[in-house]
């Protein structure tokens, strides 16, 4: 999810001889940290984003890979987004420059390589807000493309093992807690939330109830019954799925 700061952004839209330069990014980055972990009401354990991007295009660790984040609004939303925030602002600079977009760009590339999926979203659209402001948020709408036309080159499509798939649905559910006994199962989740069948809170990678019943509506879904939907994923019903998703299926 593409967000901004509350307050406005590190850098100015110029600067002049009359104006003292903007801080560095990283100071500036720490600075938003600082302001983080003193809000005493969000009670924040780290600066809330993943990644920031400045005006110059370096891209800014905040909590990072495989943190959630606690920016996008509600818990839900955090627990099923990722949040690079791109440091425009209400004020000041409000439209992001080439090389923002650019840092945004890598961040979203960075993410996805380590098992993110292909949903990108500004804040407004999960949360009632504003952020990220117009410009950031109409460059989002056309799918967050890369500065100066260069396509984005795809990475390898994520391949699912069939036979982990179905152990994970076979054993989890009566396991104790909520263990990950194959990650490829996230994958599917993530599918199966996106299908409108499954919490988003329950794509954690453990094949538990809440998930054989998701995707035993996803098997009546493509026209099979009985036993055939029982909730536990076959080859047909799970190549259809990651044809409309993004990912291959190994038997």
């Amino acid at each position: 999810m593409v967000t901004r700061p509350a307050r406005p952004p590190c850098c100015p839209a110029r600067s002049t001889a009359a104006r003292a330069p903007a801080p560095p990014a990283p100071i500036k980055w720490k600075a938003i940290r600082k302001d983080h972990l003193a809000n005493e009401t969000e009670n924040y354990s780290d600066i809330a984003y993943n990644y920031g991007a400045c005006p110059h295009g370096h891209l800014l660790e905040g909590r990072g890979l495989g943190k959630r984040t606690g920016a996008n609004g509600d818990q839900e939303l955090n627990r099923a987004h990722y949040a690079i925030c791109g440091l425009v602002g209400s004020e000041g600079l409000t439209k992001p420059t080439e090389a923002m977009l650019g840092a945004v760009r890598d961040g979203i590339e960075l993410l996805r390589r380590h098992g993110a999926g292909k949903e990108i979203k500004g804040h407004r659209d999960g949360f009632a807000t504003q952020c990220p402001g117009e410009h950031l948020y109409a460059w989002v709408r056309k799918g967050a493309p890369r500065p100066g036309g260069s396509p984005t080159v795809p990475g390898p499509r994520p391949v699912i093992d069939l036979s982990k798939v179905i152990a994970a649905a076979l054993h989890d559910p009566d396991r104790a807690g909520t263990p990950v006994s194959y990650p490829g199962v996230r994958t599917v989740e993530k599918a199966l939330v996106a299908e409108g069948l499954l919490a988003a809170r329950y794509a954690d990678g453990h094949f538990g109830g809440a998930t054989v019943k998701a995707y035993s509506d996803w098997q009546h879904r493509c026209g099979f019954s009985g036993t055939d939907a029982d909730g536990i994923p076959g080859q047909v019903s799970l190549d259809r799925l990651g044809e409309a998703h993004g990912f291959d299926v190994r038997p």
